[in-house]
């Protein structure tokens, strides 16, 4: 039995028009993610971590098990280029599902990524606790900021999914140390 099969049928038909087929991460991590199981997934770059941390969470939407217009999806890594990075890789995707999806008579949901970091300006942190995105990615530091509120503790009390990417980055370091101490919240 494939791993696309527990998928919903638009998922795993624009699964199969882009992949030959699911790599050995992903045929492993599926079922087990779908299971409700929580994994540590490590595996060499190019293996399909990424997608095969993000494609359930899309699914989700996609079955209506989650309801877009609240965060549902935390993605957390140190790195602000691989954040942005992981932005754009997930836009295009979602493009091309909401397209496969309309070319089958169905509607795949408005799933909005955002990230957010040091960097990003002030007005536009307010807008995200104002209106979350579907999807947040973020670094430590900010995800330590958002906690220390009532309103970001509020935008992250709807999260389904966390995906904790190069976490090998966080805990050698100092930074690690910052990141992981609750600090009363």
């Amino acid at each position: 039995m494939s791993a696309l099969a527990a998928f919903h049928p638009g998922i795993a038909a624009w699964f199969g028009d882009r992949f030959p087929a699911p790599t050995d991460v992903q045929e492993r991590s599926w079922p087990r993610i779908a299971a409700g199981e929580h994994l540590v997934i490590t595996a060499p770059t190019g293996s399909g971590k990424t997608l095969t941390a993000f494609l359930w969470a899309l699914n989700a939407f996609a079955s209506g098990a989650s309801e877009p217009g609240a965060t549902r999806v935390l993605y957390i890594s140190p790195l602000k280029a691989l954040n942005n990075d992981i932005r754009r890789n997930l836009i295009e995707p979602l493009g091309q599902l909401r397209e496969a999806f309309l070319a089958r008579g169905e509607t795949f949901p408005n799933v909005r990524v955002q990230t957010r970091s040091g960097d990003t300006e002030q007005g536009e942190r307010q807008r995200m606790l104002r209106r979350p995105p579907e999807i947040l990615i973020t670094t430590p530091e900010s995800l330590t900021l958002l906690l220390t509120t009532v309103r970001g503790r509020l935008a992250l009390s709807t999260v389904e999914t966390v995906v904790l990417d190069e976490i090998h980055s966080i805990v050698e370091n100092r930074r690690g140390v910052m990141s992981m101490t609750p600090g009363g919240y």
